[in-house]
């Protein structure tokens, strides 16, 4: 049963989660009330959703302020700007006797959304620069500190870990993906999750750019396989991050226990190679079938060997044996508080958030609406991370901005690109598109809008629950948390 601390936490997190993204949505929103009234706009209301209202009331500036029951948005009513009646309900205002809005204010006011996500995301960008972000310092490096033996596939084959069949060794440097260049572990993981390349045979194609040594740097090609994270599937090539293997528990009885290994006992060889990840110990184990091992490890900064002889063991559930050393052992690394510029935050969420869309659109990469988040995978992503660091919270919703920012800025119908882009195409044949063409468009684009949300949001909730067996683990598991969360897909505010 959970304890009370455990329903806290959670309602805690939940909270933090839907305030941020609600504060998001009323930022963007805010931005184009503001611009409207500045440009001297009839502003009939200010809506945080869409559909019938939750609550409501009238400002003395005889704006209707109201919170609606459908969260994926929300909207500004301006009667000037278009008769959106099917989408925001019909105006008050009879819009005849108000004056034309020119093309300036237009623009203006519909990219003030984007605008002031950007600035909101500057802002919090500022509080982690000033405050600091906690990093792994293995993972701030472009060099291949791991190279897994084996990966454990989709379909449950475990295969030649596709980096080792390459050639790709521990301390390559990786200065390019696809051509696009790398300066961390999470822009090498991410260029092979969101890469569109594919071989002759139509199967997944990765190129790095490598640099080994003293030699000139040079491409190898690989062959991803997929992996599991979580109920979704994506492109892995074997490496991982190699931080410190610690002891978490020892085994009683065991061989472990029996040569007086301790928790947090840090291992570093084993028979003489380096662990590199927890998966190098168990199938080194495996090769040796039983026979005597030596252990080389680190106690309170004091280095040590131990020769033990591993242990057949059954498992009582599965009846499976194995030769184990009685421990368990996982990745430990090496935190630092990281002080990266406001401005380079920015420019890297919005130069990420561009190569997604961009793989979302491409038929040959693996990157589909089913693999997006909507509000609820965005709530449930937020809430997880407010579980452990506030600050990742944060740096979490400067993505959600610069999403929201970037997606509304599309030129479809509904967004706020749609209606600029309306705008514009009236600019340039000097007259206005027929009221009919622009309510139908409108009411076309927003239903797939709905029906994109609602298809979104299946898979939302199909990734919380509960999976009947084990995720095996892969690079993927092993990547940094920040590089755990699922892509966004924002809600369509205007």
């Amino acid at each position: 049963m959970a304890s009370f601390q455990d329903i806290f936490s959670s309602v805690w997190s939940i909270a933090v989660a839907i305030f941020f993204l609600g504060a998001s949505i009323f930022v963007h929103e805010l931005g184009h009330f503001l611009a409207a009234r500045w440009r001297g706009m009839k502003v009939e209301r200010f809506s945080i959703g869409f559909g019938p209202k939750i609550f409501g009331w009238f400002g003395r500036d005889g704006v209707e302020y109201r919170v609606a029951w459908f969260p994926f948005g929300g909207y500004v009513m301006l009667p000037q700007m278009a008769n959106l009646g099917a989408i925001e309900g019909e105006a008050k205002t009879d819009v005849s006797k108000l004056p034309p809005v020119s093309y300036r204010s237009k623009v203006i006011t519909l990219s003030a959304g984007a605008f002031f996500n950007i600035l909101f995301a500057i802002v919090l960008s500022i509080v982690i620069w000033a405050i600091g972000q906690q990093v792994a310092v293995e993972e701030q490096s472009n060099v291949i500190s791991s190279v897994l033996a084996t990966v454990k596939t989709s379909d449950g084959k475990t295969v030649q870990s596709p980096a080792a069949a390459a050639g790709i060794k521990p301390g390559d440097s990786v200065l390019a993906v696809d051509g696009d260049s790398v300066a961390t572990f999470s822009d090498i993981y991410q260029g092979v999750i969101l890469g569109s390349g594919r071989d002759k045979d139509n199967n997944p194609r990765v190129t790095l750019t490598i640099k080994r040594g003293e030699e000139k740097p040079f491409d190898v090609d690989v062959t991803p396989v997929y992996v599991d994270r979580g109920r979704d599937q994506f492109r892995d090539i074997g490496i991982s991050l190699a931080g410190k293997i610690v002891i978490a528990a020892v085994t009683a009885d065991s061989a472990a226990a029996a040569a007086g290994l301790k928790t947090g006992d840090i291992f570093t060889h084993i028979d003489g190679d380096p662990i590199q990840t927890t998966a190098t110990v168990a199938e080194h184990i495996a090769r040796t079938k039983g026979k005597q091992v030596i252990i080389s490890y680190v106690r309170d900064g004091v280095a040590g060997t131990v020769t033990l002889t591993p242990r057949l063991t059954t498992n009582p559930d599965t009846q499976a044996s194995a030769y184990l050393l009685g421990v368990v052992l996982t990745p430990s690394l090496t935190f630092v508080t990281s002080h990266v510029a406001p401005w380079a935050q920015v420019i890297k969420v919005v130069t990420d958030r561009w190569k997604t869309y961009v793989s979302l659109v491409s038929p040959h990469s693996d990157i589909g609406l089913n693999k997006m988040s909507g509000p609820v995978g965005i709530v449930t992503a937020i809430s997880n991370i407010a579980k452990f660091d506030f600050m990742d919270v944060l740096v979490f919703v400067v993505l959600i901005n610069v999403s929201l920012a970037i997606f509304n800025m599309l030129p479809i119908p509904v967004l706020d690109g749609g209606h600029i882009m309306f705008a514009t195409i009236e600019k340039l044949r000097g007259r206005p598109l027929p009221p009919r063409f622009i309510m139908t468009t409108q009411s076309v684009f927003m239903l797939l809008l709905i029906m994109m949300m609602i298809y979104v949001t299946f898979f939302d909730v199909r990734r919380i629950i509960p999976q009947s067996k084990p995720v095996p683990t892969s690079a993927a598991q092993q990547a940094p948390a920040a590089q755990q969360q699922q892509q966004t897909t924002p809600a369509p505010v205007k």
